[in-house]
């Protein structure tokens, strides 16, 4: 094997080293990237539950307070026991189906 032989399988050697470094340092970076991922995917759907109970709560104090009649607004409760009937009518349907 002559020198210049020599020198290059050393140069590829070296290369190939860095090469094999440089991958094991993203896979380690990919397995903290998805753990990161799975932690903030968790966050959100805590998040988003959060989110639908407040929604669902401001629903029902809106229609408490709609209902509680006190002389104010005879329409607008007028109305939304109406949206109401009507949301209980698309679930009998669904229902039946």
């Amino acid at each position: 094997m002559t020198d210049e032989e020599k020198r290059l399988l050393s140069t590829f050697e070296v290369r190939l080293g860095h090469l094999i470094h440089l991958h094991d340092e993203l896979k380690r970076e990919n397995i903290e990237l998805k753990r990161l991922l799975k932690a903030k995917e968790e966050e959100y759907l805590k998040a988003r539950e959060a989110f639908q109970e407040l929604d669902r709560r401001y629903t029902d104090l809106k229609t408490a307070t709609t209902i509680s009649l006190n002389g104010s607004d005879v329409k607008e409760t007028q109305q939304r026991l109406s949206e109401l009937v009507r949301e209980v009518d698309k679930c009998i349907a669904l229902l039946n189906e």
